[in-house]
């Protein structure tokens, strides 16, 4: 049975053991050590990382009450020198134990037991037994976590009988019968847990409460702690300090001049939409002034395909005209009509575009399609041009 360091020396980061066994299994290099502070996957915690006689760990796996501990490759040697990812794993710590508190806090304040617990890569979460969280509770939440923090009680972690389990008051029966271990933070609950935590609630840092949403019929709250929350806190302030600089304003008057920014902005797209439109409407009559039988077609080398389209439409809601539109911008075109016209767009386009290198379709009144090159795109618009004129 290997030693659990990560349990009576929860802080150490380097130790010397032997390699009791050893396996390849799936591809995979598998050791056991004789002790390890490398923690396994378990209790919504991810395991711990580093290295083994230099060879990085991968994973670190509890099965049927032994750890095996994937690694690279296997070590040439019995003795092996182990180091911890003590970055990671302080994390890991910040967040469990903040996690704890955090759910005594709303077991306290809103009588909602935390469901379940998850520890991800960004940010932490719990899924508490409310279908609603109010704004102002969310802050008494997060104030009151916080305030136990300040406290610096300490927390510590101790295995117990089932038999002395009946004299615990804890949150939860755990599913264990043996060798149960409580976390206990003091004066404020005890929890069976069987994860790595700080000795201190001081050591959590902070706990900021990021935002809440339902899940489930339960509330959802998203967390960081520790060093998680200052590096958040850290970026969310170069973001405020570019728009700062970007709106020449103070931090506090960025909101109210964003909205002065914002209405400024309505206020010139309607003008460009006005303006577009009368710049619509003359390109049309240009266009209709050069119609060809019953087809219209023309090429434009600046406009957005959006463009096209929403002249398109125009024309063909307004005349019983074959539209054959194109935009070297995008090497994009657009043929249609309002049902008037003999020509199936979609069909046309199915048969023809191969030749050209073109991918597009659609139905009988309206097609469009995407070239690869302006030049094949100017083939095809000739081509197609030629044809419907000529009949």
């Amino acid at each position: 049975m290997t030693t659990k360091l990560y349990y009576s020396a929860p802080n150490l980061t380097e130790w010397e053991t032997h390699i009791t066994r050893s396996m390849e299994r799936d591809g995979g290099y598998f050791v056991m050590l004789e002790e390890t502070a490398f923690y396994p996957h378990g209790g919504g915690q991810p395991c711990d990382t580093g290295t083994i006689q230099g060879i990085r760990v991968l994973d670190v796996v509890l099965e049927d009450g032994d750890i095996w501990h994937q690694v690279e490759r296997l070590p040439e040697e019995g003795k092996v020198a182990c180091q911890l990812d003590w970055e990671r794993r302080f994390d890991h710590m910040q967040q469990h134990s903040g996690q704890h508190l955090l759910s005594a806090v709303c077991l306290e304040l809103l009588g909602a037991r935390t469901e379940s617990f998850h520890l991800g890569q960004e940010y932490a979460t719990i899924d508490v037994n409310c279908s609603e969280l109010t704004p102002a509770q969310l802050s008494a939440i997060e104030q009151e976590v916080n305030r136990q923090i300040y406290s610096n009680r300490s927390i510590k972690g101790y295995v117990v009988t089932n038999e002395q389990l009946k004299d615990i008051p804890l949150v939860k029966m755990p599913k264990v019968t043996e060798n149960i271990r409580i976390v206990e933070i003091e004066g404020i609950e005890y929890n069976a847990c069987g994860g790595t935590h700080v000795g201190r609630t001081g050591e959590i840092g902070m706990i900021k409460c990021l935002k809440w949403e339902k899940q489930k019929g339960l509330a959802r709250i998203h967390f960081k702690c520790g060093v998680r929350a200052l590096q958040d806190f850290n970026e969310s302030l170069q973001i405020l300090d570019v728009l700062s600089a970007k709106f020449n304003t103070g931090r506090k008057d960025i909101l109210t001049r964003f909205e002065k920014w914002e209405q400024e902005h309505k206020q010139l797209k309607a003008q460009v939409d006005i303006l577009q439109e009368e710049n619509t409407s003359y390109q049309v009559a240009e266009l209709l002034s050069a119609v060809q039988g019953n087809v219209l077609a023309h090429i434009f080398e600046q406009k957005t395909f959006q463009e096209l389209q929403q002249m398109a439409a125009k024309l063909t809601s307004e005349h019983d005209l074959l539209v054959l539109l194109a935009t070297t911008a995008e090497n994009k075109i657009i043929l249609t009509h309002n049902g008037t016209q003999s020509v199936a767009c979609g069909a046309y386009f199915k048969e023809h575009l191969g030749a050209f290198q073109g991918k597009g379709g659609g139905s009988n009144q309206s097609a469009q399609a995407a070239f690869s090159s302006r030049e094949d795109l100017l083939n095809f618009f000739e081509t197609a041009q030629r044809q419907f004129i000529q009949g």
